[in-house]
């Protein structure tokens, strides 16, 4: 026994803050199985995100001593790439948890379980991006989807809610499915689950139409899960029905390992190389780009507007991947943790304006943000920064994340790609100005909806403030962060 437990300590030890999301689930679910308190379950996810985040960084920084290259049966690996995105999974879900502790403080039905989900849900997402085996591509990616199906349709009072959780469950699992159909066709041309086998093996079937249809339907199922084009359709829907915070985790924490793992997948099984899967990727982020901001322009909605934006940066995204091969590493990362800090900036300021829950809805409509700056103008200041950052303005992070994917289409001779993620931004440029005109228009003489009068001292105030800070620190003085994400390297 106590040589198992050596050979098993150094390999565990990396995966530390993962352990410690697991010990805080069933912690949150012994204490909800004695005495239910909204106080104390709330707390205990905290801490114990807290605890995995300081561990986490404790680790890169060297504190505990540096881990060299560690695979847990073939299936996780823990890296610089997988750390970075780490990072960002963690800060994401603790805010995340800050939104909803006021948000559902009025919530008539239990409160507690949601906590047990977004846990749940976040070890999924951890494990995702340290996958690099089909297998625990699929098994981390369900262990992220399952909660959220019952996340979304939490506030099952309102119909919007239970239809969002609804549609997710019956689209997510025709997508899983895809997905797993594609595995066995890749499994059955290559005779490994492994990325770096799946490269290797690439060779001797590069034209086989078996590999080409598994490739294809993975594809598919990675578009679906990043609400890409021609797989978009649920995504304002889910948007607008999901309680705010849980739109909150969709956005960012669910966007990042996705989008992380896709990455992994693209590059490590050398997917790219098939000519087939490069035109595709390419199709889908056009359609994207094209879409995602089209259908946003007519937006009423702000939440439907956020979801088809969403759709429109998974294209530029995309388009970073298809260009620069095994570069794309770096300018993705960067891009999906600033997508996400700038997510939860706005989706932060609509959860504000809703807290605490009412079974009327939220504060999702753009007229309900009418004058808003009269009366809030700090957080006015938040929500305009987190926009002009989204379209991509100069000064913000939004702007520098933006310019390097066009310098990344650009470096890869990809010119229709990059002349369209121009275009998409001089259109997304119109709709983000019309929201924040509407910030400072004469003031409805009814409000509907309101921060409350001491939002600026709440935790989840003081995380939108700190979050518009990150955005702007790193728009103004780039270098250190693009240094952090260009050593985040894929081994």
């Amino acid at each position: 026994m106590n040589n198992l437990l050596a050979n098993a300590w150094p390999v565990l030890v990396p995966f530390t803050p993962v352990i410690i999301i697991a010990i805080t689930l069933l912690v949150v679910m012994l204490s909800i199985a004695m005495k239910r308190s909204h106080f104390l379950t709330g707390t205990l996810t905290v801490i114990g995100l807290n605890a995995g985040l300081i561990t986490l960084i404790g680790q890169m920084m060297g504190w505990f001593g540096r881990p060299e290259q560690v695979v847990v049966s073939g299936m996780f690996i823990i890296d610089p790439f997988a750390q970075f995105n780490m990072v960002f999974i963690f800060l994401s879900s603790l805010a995340c948890c800050t939104l909803a502790y006021p948000y559902f403080k009025t919530f008539k039905d239990h409160k507690e379980e949601l906590y047990m989900l977004l846990l749940l849900s976040t070890i999924g997402a951890l494990l995702m991006v340290s996958a690099h085996n089909l297998a625990s591509f699929f098994m981390s990616l369900e262990l992220l989807s399952v909660p959220l199906y019952g996340m979304l349709a939490y506030t099952f009072m309102r119909t919007r809610s239970l239809e969002s959780g609804l549609k997710y469950l019956v689209l997510s699992a025709t997508a899983s499915a895809t997905l797993l159909m594609g595995m066995a066709f890749i499994y059955a041309s290559t005779g490994t689950l492994d990325f770096k086998g799946i490269a290797q093996a690439l060779n001797n079937v590069f034209e086989s139409p078996l590999m080409i249809v598994g490739a294809a339907m993975m594809i598919f199922g990675i578009a679906f899960k990043l609400s890409a084009a021609p797989f978009h359709i649920w995504t304002p829907d889910v948007y607008q029905g999901a309680p705010a915070p849980v739109a909150t985790y969709l956005a960012s924490v669910s966007k990042v390992a996705m989008m992380a793992l896709a990455i992994r997948f693209m590059l490590d099984a050398a997917i790219l190389a098939l000519p087939t899967v490069n035109t595709l990727i390419m199709v889908i982020a056009t359609l994207s780009i094209l879409f995602g901001n089209l259908l946003a322009l007519r937006q009423t909605n702000l939440k439907r507007l956020l979801g088809y934006s969403s759709i429109a940066h998974m294209g530029y995204v995309l388009v970073v991947a298809v260009s620069i091969g095994p570069g794309a590493y770096a300018i993705t990362n960067m891009y999906m943790a600033m997508y996400a800090l700038t997510s939860l900036g706005l989706f932060g300021v609509i959860t504000l304006m809703s807290s605490t829950y009412k079974d009327a809805g939220e504060a999702s409509e753009l007229y309900h943000y009418q004058g808003l700056f009269w009366r809030r103008p700090v957080l006015t200041g938040v929500m305009t920064v987190m926009l002009l950052s989204m379209a991509g303005v100069p000064l913000t992070a939004g702007f520098i994340t933006k310019f390097f994917a066009i310098v990344a289409a650009i470096d890869g001779r990809e010119w229709f790609l990059a002349a369209m993620i121009i275009l998409g931004s001089a259109l997304g440029l119109f709709y983000y100005l019309r929201v924040m005109l509407t910030l400072f228009k004469r003031p409805n003489k009814t409000i509907e909806f309101d921060a409350l009068g001491d939002w600026g001292i709440q935790v989840g105030g003081i995380m939108v403030m700190l979050v518009t800070l990150i955005v702007l620190y790193v728009g103004v003085l780039p270098n250190e962060f693009f240094t952090w994400a260009t050593q985040s390297i894929i081994w």
